[in-house]
């Protein structure tokens, strides 16, 4: 007769949910107040309850690490770096201390969204491959087993890449009317429009030929799209990953659906490992800042025969 298994209590589910979101807590990214209690955070505990009362490895889709920014005064270039290093790495030891206390495991599916939106924010389909596939290159390299990378050709395979867009919006885009009228009426999808605004405009590196008024109201109306791409690509997730505890490297409030993650130190809330490069500090310590500035700050290291990062001279 085969051996039968027991669900954990009700409580002991509590208490390991409890402890799983408490190690997630700290790296919390929110413009809101920090130390907010894991009570606060009801959809993200039923989540990881349903993982732990099965027995199974804790599931998190973390849509991001979609390419490098174009613009060269932020970037060391188009393939991952020492950002994508240290914050893949940093994943990965999270799933691990999941592990210690749920012997399961973790997951972290990085959703790599480049393709869904490349057009939008001007990065070529090729170097949108490049950087995912080496993506998952540093995670085998690394050795970083609790890690995988999904990206449009998992779901559509080998369409041309517009007709892969194409696709994702219709099916799954909201309205551009309704879009905008959640901007006039909501404050965190408004700071998220002039985010996101804000870095179209600082990764259009060379707008000759057009006045910085023309260039603000263009990456303006670019940024209502990638927005609508956005939520499409998170709601083709959704359909992939219906049970998963759903991250989100944008600021997210306290107790909303998703739960905005830190990947590392950086002065901005909004500032990611593909819209910057890591520098070094003197104490061993590594904060993602613009190129421009860690070139003012510090001296270029290679690694692998490429730019990696900077070190604090």
């Amino acid at each position: 007769m085969p051996p039968t298994t027991t669900a954990p209590d009700p409580l002991t589910t509590t208490r390991i949910s409890t402890a799983i979101l408490n190690l997630l807590l700290p790296h919390h990214r929110t413009t809101d107040q920090p130390h907010a209690p894991a009570e606060a955070f009801p959809h993200q505990l039923r989540r990881i309850a349903d993982f732990v009362r099965a027995d199974a490895p804790v599931v998190l889709t973390l849509p991001g690490f979609p390419c490098k920014s174009p613009n060269p005064a932020k970037t060391l270039g188009h393939l991952p770096d020492m950002g994508e290093r240290l914050s893949l790495t940093f994943l990965d030891t999270l799933c691990a201390e999941i592990e210690e206390i749920h012997p399961p495991g973790a997951q972290v599916v990085i959703c790599s969204d480049g393709h869904v939106f490349g057009d939008l924010i001007r990065v070529p389909d090729e170097h949108i491959d490049a950087y995912a596939d080496e993506l998952r290159a540093q995670i085998r390299k690394l050795g970083l087993r609790h890690l995988t990378v999904f990206d449009l050709r998992d779901v559509l395979g080998d369409l041309p890449h517009d007709a892969k867009r194409a696709h994702v919006h219709d099916r799954y885009a909201p309205a551009l009317d309704a879009l905008r009228a959640e901007v006039r009426a909501d404050a965190p999808t408004l700071a998220l429009y002039r985010g996101i605004t804000r870095f179209l405009v600082e990764d259009t590196a060379d707008h000759a030929g057009s006045t910085r008024s023309a260039l603000q109201r263009e990456c303006r109306r670019r940024a209502y799209g990638v927005i609508q791409r956005s939520r499409a690509w998170g709601r083709l997730i959704a359909d992939h990953h219906p049970r998963a505890v759903r991250l989100s490297i944008h600021p997210q409030p306290v107790g909303a659906a998703k739960f905005g993650i830190r990947l590392l130190d950086a002065p901005d809330v909004w500032t990611t490992p593909w819209h910057s490069v890591a520098l070094r500090e003197a104490d061993g310590g590594w904060t993602l800042m613009p190129h421009a500035r860690a070139r003012r700050l510090g001296r270029l290291v290679h690694r692998d025969g490429r730019p990696s990062h900077y070190e604090r001279a």
